[in-house]
């Protein structure tokens, strides 16, 4: 082995055994430190019948979903399936739903999501959508917040690690979406070992129709081989450019851990994307062949639309001067935030001893005046000192990511040394810190990342949870703190166990989202094909070895709930309606032997559900969410005879 190799793995144990021995020393003080006091509890109690102040909606990360909770009581309100399958209520399952997860390899029924991020009108939150990205097979959602479900979901081209998405502009305009692992462009097959020479990235900008909220590939911009890793919008005096962390400049392909870290600076690209829509609307381009899916719902029939895209437009920074510029930042960038005035950006470099803060206002004037180092590809390295407002020093160990509490302050995460860090804009000093449980990843404050805060409460999500609840063996739940920020000193709440691997979590006033609550889908507005409006209306029908089933419910029973004629080897679609017109009545659906998920079907919507008929028998199917007093009486049977049999297809006398 070579020396200097020697010498970087030696270096990289030093750094192992040093952040250990910290990590014991910030346990042992951890335990020492006096816990929260018991006026904390009726700062977070909210008494039976009364509502939470915020709603918070958390990745769930390795889980695929996002679960909602409410602040302050850490109460779990709902688990929204987006891009993983989900048994409790048949999404991904259901023949309406199941089109949603398909791309362009297949259908996807897992993934990994990280970031929700709220739509935002004149950079504030409005309440309307929520997007979330899947990190494996490179996609975006976006969640109808009136009725807390996944409308829309866009496949990615031309990426690997979809990490730095969704992050939306100023007026929901885009969400963007870069490529975390650097691909060959188009895919081929290529040696490994020559990263550099083919691998390229991504930055994706997915435009959002206003009306519906309907997504779309705008164009995507190629750029260097690097990681590309978070983002945020400008906004106010930034409104018009994108700022993105990339790590690994050193294009790395092996032991990124050692090889990947040995530049003392990488970048914050930064995207002027007024520009880009500029040269797109020139002609300014190059259209690229490509494969993905855009799934969408239908309102009327709520049944999943699938396309498959063959193309996207490719812009080329070399050839669009202006379109990109790089601002070195100390060391392999996590977080990249921009504070609620627009004007200080902020790097969270994993591996800095400081948190440096970009201004704006020198950016623009150092592109001016050509205040350059160098350039990758056509795009123009900025020099440091040219741009950077200021370093906060001492700002923990392993600094990720930044939010803001709207009143000139700033707070950050720092994993190894497990704590929030909050400091001044402008002064960039120190004026707090907090201890977390244990390894903090990102935090939240409730319009934290956005021009206007409401910097009440911080979200801690950390990662590790020894010692802080009921051991459950070797998988231990991960956790949130609940911190209050109101005051000068910050100060734990409240400790609440998280479903999945949150990464980052959005929040907004329950004030906003609460009126938009959707409570039934008016039958009258059903367009599905197999809709029952009406028990008259409910019946069986065969199609060669298909048997269609239109069956209604209403408390506190199915129409029809006895079918004969049905043969081995017939596959029986049973197209569920709900014909309840009230609110907090559903009703659920599962027949004996079937291979799927149970069907949970809501006031006013038809939900389909495919069983095979394998064997000779008679089969119980029944409603199996709790609906009325008579709910245990909700049932039915489905006969189903020899394939040779004589027997007429029927189902039992209309009531």
């Amino acid at each position: 082995m070579e020396k200097s190799s020697i010498t970087k793995r030696l270096g990289m144990i030093g750094l192992v055994i040093t952040v250990a021995v910290m990590l014991a020393i910030a346990c042992a003080t951890q335990k020492k430190a006096s816990l929260t006091d018991g006026s904390a509890a009726e700062e977070v109690y909210v008494p039976p019948g009364s509502y939470d102040e915020y709603y918070s909606f958390f990745s769930g990360g390795f889980s695929g979903q996002v679960t909602v909770y409410g602040l302050p009581s850490g109460r779990l309100f709902r688990i929204i399936p987006v891009f993983a399958q989900h048994a409790e209520n048949g999404w991904g399952y259901s023949e309406e739903t199941k089109d949603m997860l398909m791309t362009s390899h297949g259908f996807a029924p897992w993934d990994d999501a990280h970031h929700p991020e709220l739509s935002q009108t004149d950079g504030v939150p409005d309440g309307r959508w929520l997007f979330i990205n899947a990190n494996n097979t490179p996609r975006v959602a976006r969640i109808n917040l009136s009725t807390f479900e996944t409308e829309d979901i866009l496949e990615i081209p031309n990426s690997g690690g979809n990490h730095a998405s969704p992050f939306v502009t100023p007026n929901s305009e885009y969400i963007v979406a870069s490529t975390r692992f650097s691909l060959p462009i188009p895919q081929k097959d290529v040696p490994i070992s020559e990263y550099k020479k083919h691998f390229k990235g991504t930055i994706t900008f997915v435009s959002v129709n206003p009306d519906d909220g309907l997504m779309d590939v705008a164009f995507q911009i190629m750029v260097p081989g690097y990681n590309y890793d978070l983002a945020h919008a400008g906004k106010g005096p930034s409104n018009g450019w994108a700022f993105f962390t990339c790590y690994n400049t050193e294009q790395a392909s092996t032991l990124l851990e050692v090889n990947a870290s040995q530049n003392d600076k990488d970048f914050i690209a930064a995207v002027n994307w007024k520009l880009a829509e500029q040269a797109i609307a020139e002609g300014n381009y190059r259209t690229m062949d490509v494969d993905y899916y855009h799934n969408y719902l239908e309102h009327g029939s709520r049944t999943t639309i699938s396309e498959n895209k063959k193309s996207v437009r490719i812009l080329d920074p070399a050839s669009v001067p202006g379109l990109i510029y790089y601002l070195p930042t100390p060391k392999s960038p996590h977080g990249v935030d921009v504070d609620p005035s627009g004007e200080y950006i902020v790097g969270g470099g994993k591996l800095a001893s400081v948190i440096p803060v970009h201004s704006f206002s020198k950016m623009m004037t150092a592109i001016e005046n050509k205040e350059f180092e160098g350039e990758v590809d056509g795009i123009p390295i900025l020099k440091y000192q040219s741009v950077i407002a200021g370093e906060v020093q001492n700002a923990g160990l392993g600094p990720l990511h930044t939010e803001f509490d709207g009143k000139g302050n700033a707070y950050t995460s720092a994993f190894i040394s497990s704590e929030v860090v909050k400091w001044k804009l402008g002064t960039w000093e120190v004026v707090d810190r907090i201890q977390t449980y244990y390894s903090i990843g990102h935090l939240m404050i409730p319009g934290g990342d956005s021009q206007k805060p409401w910097g009440k409460y911080l979200v801690a999500m950390n990662k590790i949870t020894k010692d802080r609840y009921l051991p459950t063996g070797p998988e231990l739940c991960h956790s949130a703190q609940l911190i209050d920020i109101s005051g000068d000193k910050m100060r734990l709440l409240l400790d609440f166990p998280t479903m999945g691997e949150p990464h980052y979590a959005q929040g907004i006033p329950a004030s906003i989202l609460q009126p938009k609550t959707t409570k039934i889908f008016p039958i009258e507005d059903n367009t599905h094909p197999f809709v029952a409006k009406s028990e008259r209306e409910a019946g069986v029908t065969r199609d060669g070895r298909d048997v269609h089933v239109k069956m209604t419910t209403i408390r506190t029973h199915f129409a029809p709930d006895n079918i004969e004629g049905v043969k081995v080897g017939d596959r029986v679609y049973f197209h569920i309606t709900n014909l309840e017109q009230d609110w907090d009545v559903p009703h659920g659906f599962a027949v004996q032997g079937m291979n799927t998920a149970e069907l949970l079907v809501m006031p006013g919507e038809t939900r389909t559900l495919i069983w095979e008929a394998k064997k000779v028998g008679v089969y119980p199917f029944y409603c199996t969410d709790f609906c009325s007093a008579l709910h245990q009486e909700m049932s039915g049977y489905i006969r189903v005879s020899p394939r040779n049999s004589s027997i007429t297809l029927s189902h039992n006398a209309q009531r």
